[in-house]
């Protein structure tokens, strides 16, 4: 009798969390379409003006990027952006032969007149949290854009996401991911599908009414001041970027998502890159909830639905473990439930 009761609830509990998820996806849907019908009326900044144009640091954190490092230094240096407000920070913890052969094309760069700098460290404390927390310290701008290696923005990205941050309550402007080898292969395919899902309707959809989202690691711009008043970036979880911006939501900073401005990338094109991407966010929100779960259900000044989105976007990862759990529990539960029909005749 008590692991016929222990299964039902096990297996209970699990099917309750996926109709949750479930619920929640439904009412994102419904806030991504009515999202469709509002226009924008963010105040911005007039980048014609240039008492107007704010600083701006450029962060790339890499490491050993040997294929792709002399393609994102050439599309960086592109940049459309006033070279007296912009710096680059070329933050390398590789400890290949790539960290000799980065130098020297930044040192060429350099020579075009474009502030940028090759920052490295004597250890990988905090891994990307930590290279990022360490640039920090020496950023001049104001606004930190921040760029994996593997992305590839355009030239108009600066100007079509820092206007936005005209309003002082916003932390953060994260930007949609494109694929740029979306048709490479069915694996890039069902990758391209599945961000894209997220891109759109999740993001969009809880951002539309002001649920917590998250900096994706990529492809967004933070405000300097949100970063240090949130608590500066921390490296005891695989995803940093989920856990800042939390931290910087539970402190009320607003973050901006722009559907409209894709910043192009790479998806991963073999099978254990992408198994390596997906066991790091996977662990990564795991990580952040077991963080940040009860910071979020004992905040004062969230309302009760934002707390419920927010954790089951924290939970995202058990999702495929709760479904498991209901598939592989099917067979005993319809053998507990042939016994009872049996017992009670």
């Amino acid at each position: 009798m008590i692991l016929e009761t222990t299964i039902i609830v096990i297996y209970s509990v699990a099917l309750l969390l996926i109709f949750m998820y479930a619920l929640a996806q439904l009412n994102l849907l419904f806030n991504y379409l009515s999202s469709k019908k509002e226009t924008d009326s963010c105040e911005k900044f007039d980048l014609s003006n240039p008492n107007e144009i704010p600083y701006v640091t450029i962060q790339l954190p890499v490491y050993n990027e040997m294929y792709v490092m002399d393609r994102l230094l050439d599309n960086i240096a592109e940049i459309d952006y006033p070279k007296d407000k912009l710096e680059i920070q070329v933050l390398d913890d590789s400890t290949d032969e790539t960290i000799e052969s980065t130098k020297a094309h930044v040192e060429k760069i350099q020579a075009t007149g474009i502030d940028i700098k090759h920052i490295t460290r004597v250890d990988r404390t905090g891994f990307k949290a930590g290279a990022l927390k360490a640039g920090l310290k020496t950023a001049k701008g104001d606004f930190i854009a921040i760029f994996d290696s593997d992305f590839l923005p355009k030239k108009d990205w600066l100007k079509r996401t820092v206007p936005y941050f005209k309003d002082s309550q916003i932390g953060v402007v994260q930007t949609r991911w494109g694929h740029i080898n979306r048709n490479y292969s069915i694996l890039t395919k069902i990758q391209a599908f599945a961000l894209d899902a997220h891109f759109t309707l999740e993001q969009v959809g809880r951002n539309s009414k002001g649920h917590f989202i998250n900096f994706n690691g990529t492809a967004g711009i933070w405000r300097k001041t949100c970063i240090l008043d949130a608590g500066n970036w921390e490296g005891d979880t695989l995803t940093e970027d989920l856990d800042l911006s939390y931290r910087a939501q539970l402190k009320n900073w607003k973050f901006k998502y722009l559907e409209d401005v894709e910043t192009p990338a790479e998806l991963p094109v073999v099978i254990s890159a992408a198994r390596s991407q997906q066991f790091r966010w996977n662990k990564g929100g795991a990580e952040n909830f077991k963080k940040m779960r009860w910071r979020v259900i004992k905040s004062k000044n969230i309302p009760t639905k934002t707390k419920v989105h927010g954790l089951l976007h924290l939970l995202n990862s058990t999702m495929f473990l709760n479904i498991l759990i209901v598939g592989v529990l099917s067979i005993p539960m319809l053998y507990i439930k042939n016994e009872y029909v049996v017992n009670s005749i």
